[in-house]
């Protein structure tokens, strides 16, 4: 039996999270150029000059990507207790095909949706009437700041000074269209990094001339991360309106995040060392027991059988970028596991791994228990972690569903477009009711039985939430958070306006996501106190703030450590 270990990670014990001049128009624009081929910049105008250049380049390489695309918006509406709170969602997962303009592969219920990309004009919105139910294209077009007429002819730049995001000294520029510059001219302000001056953050939005409809009009703040060598990708994107008015005079409000990741998913399948031993090779018995061969019963066949399957499903769940490599949140959640078992002297080899998406859902493959992003990062506490595991351990145990059809290698061999209607590990309701009445009884044996009470406002939380945000709460792969009926009643009731009890945390409040390789680590962020019940924001969207790094090249020692699963620093 393992050794009892406590969870110690700090993000879970500390409980909750609350938290110049203006350089003249030309008549012709420069022709892009290497940056390393260029002097010291000396003057505004000359760093004008590299923005331009460098922009150009950065979206000619950023069209050679098929990133990951999450969009996940929250319609809002006035409250007179919680100022705006969240009144119905939308959400969209999709490929982006960026090497022909802009355009979005959904990957939502099997339908393929594609968009006309960019041609000629820069024509960044559809119409958005009434509601914020926009195509995900829309969010999409916010990865680029112009990408046809970012120049002196088209913008009047102004320096407006240095400014550090994260560990990146920026210089700040705002930037306006010209008159009868053309429609959908970016207006707002950019931060360029002040080595080769590659735009890393931009924040505004795109002019409408008054009759393309009021799409144009969303403000947007869209960020990229030093993913590779003077090359920097783009990573988040924040939207939101307040007070923005159709024609027919009713108001939009809305928040979206927009997440891209898996930019080197294509260098996974890069070819390998022929003559290179892989691990089933090194490990066969065959090979260190060819003197006494031995045969395999029917019991170890099965068991081989399944542990095949669930290597399928994982494996092909990571190429398409739908899970993270195996790292340090793997560990932690293992560690709560651990927990778990030990206390219940129960003894089961089980992994963990991180789905990236946000909607709320976990669920089991073979031995292997799989968490969402967005669940991970909503989860108040070690002990509501503790209950969405625990359920899922008994899933293993007791149910024990079956991975019998994913040990034929064509039915994991899918594309991202078609992963989610071909795979599905939802649990029958008899199941996940039989699963959650073994988790509440070895809860109530582990290290978290005076503190389920945290588990139970989570799910009250989730309760009162349900009719609001029904996206982010369908499960897509797996199982909706239920826990036993009895775990519900646990604890005091649901008071939103009382500033101790946090009972939900707001999306992206645990986890962080390398959009290059897509390892994901726990957020490092110190806990801030509340000023008020207005800032807890249960499964709310809120802005992105980056704390930006260059590029370090991996060394020697990290990548041995990525190779055996763990964190890889690449970022």
């Amino acid at each position: 039996m393992r050794a009892f270990n406590r969870f110690s990670v700090s993000i879970f014990l500390a409980g909750m999270l609350a938290g110049a001049g203006v350089a003249s128009a030309q008549s012709q624009s420069p022709q892009p150029q290497a940056a390393e081929a260029t002097g010291p910049v000396t003057s505004v105008d000359q760093a004008i000059d590299r923005v331009i250049s460098r922009e150009h380049e950065e979206v000619a390489i950023i069209r050679g990507y098929t990133p990951i695309v999450e969009t996940y918006v929250q319609d809002m509406k006035p409250d007179a207790d919680m100022g705006i709170v969240p009144m119905k969602d939308q959400y969209f997962l999709g490929q982006a095909q960026l090497s022909s303009g802009i355009t979005d592969d959904s990957m939502l219920d099997g339908k393929h949706k594609k968009k006309k990309g960019i041609a000629g004009e820069f024509n960044p919105f559809t119409h958005l009437e009434g509601s914020s139910s926009t195509v995900p294209d829309d969010f999409l077009k916010m990865v680029y700041v112009d990408p046809n007429g970012f120049d002196r002819e088209h913008y009047e730049f102004r320096y407006v000074g240095r400014e550090f995001l994260g560990e990146v000294r920026c210089a700040v520029f705002d930037v306006t269209p010209l008159p009868k510059s053309g429609k959908g001219r970016f207006d707002g302000r950019i931060w360029a990094e002040d080595q080769n001056f590659n735009i890393v953050r931009f924040n505004g939005m795109f002019q409408s001339t008054g009759n393309e409809g009021i799409g144009f009009n969303l403000h947007f703040d869209s960020w990229r991360m030093n993913l590779q060598p003077n090359v920097w990708l783009p990573a988040a994107i924040y939207s939101q309106e307040s007070e923005l008015k159709t024609e027919s005079g009713s108001a939009i409000r809305f928040k979206a995040q927009t997440r891209l990741w898996g930019y080197n998913l294509t260098n996974l399948n890069r070819p390998v060392d022929f003559n290179q031993p892989t691990a089933n090779q090194m490990a066969s018995p065959a090979a260190t027991q060819s003197a006494n061969p031995q045969d395999y019963s029917p019991i170890e066949a099965e068991r081989q059988w399944q542990e095949k399957a669930e290597v399928n499903v994982v494996d092909r769940l990571q190429r398409i970028g739908l899970l993270a490599p195996p790292g340090e949140v793997d560990k932690v959640l293992e560690t709560v596991v651990n927990n778990i078992e030990v206390t219940n002297n129960l003894d089961i080899d089980v992994h963990c791994r991180v789905m990236l998406t946000t909607t709320l859902e976990s669920f089991s493959v073979g031995h292997t228990i799989v968490m969402s992003r967005g669940l991970i990062d909503t989860l108040p506490d070690e002990a509501s972690l503790a209950a969405v595991l625990a359920q899922e351990l008994a899933s293993i145990m007791i149910t024990k569903p079956s991975t019998d059809q994913w040990g034929f290698n064509d039915t994991t061999n899918v594309t991202a477009g078609e992963a989610l209607s071909r795979f599905s590990f939802k649990a029958t309701p008899a199941d996940v009711d039989m699963a959650n009445k073994k988790a509440l009884e070895w809860l109530r044996n582990s290290p978290y039985k005076d503190k389920l009470g945290n588990a139970a406002l989570f799910l009250k939380q989730l309760s009162a939430d349900s009719t609001s945000l029904p996206a982010l709460i369908d499960a897509r792969l797996g199982n909706g958070v239920a826990f036993s009926s009895a775990l519900a009643t646990v604890g005091p009731p649901l008071q939103t306006d009382k500033l101790d009890q946090v009972a939900a945390l707001p999306l992206g409040a645990r986890v962080k996501v390398d959009p290059w390789d897509d390892h994901v680590e726990l957020l490092h962020a110190k806990p801030v106190a509340l000023s008020s019940a207005r800032e807890k924001m249960p499964f709310e969207v809120t802005p992105f703030l980056l704390f930006l790094t260059r590029y370090h090249a991996p060394s020697s020692k990290t990548s041995e450590s990525a190779s055996t699963g763990k964190e890889t620093a690449s970022q």
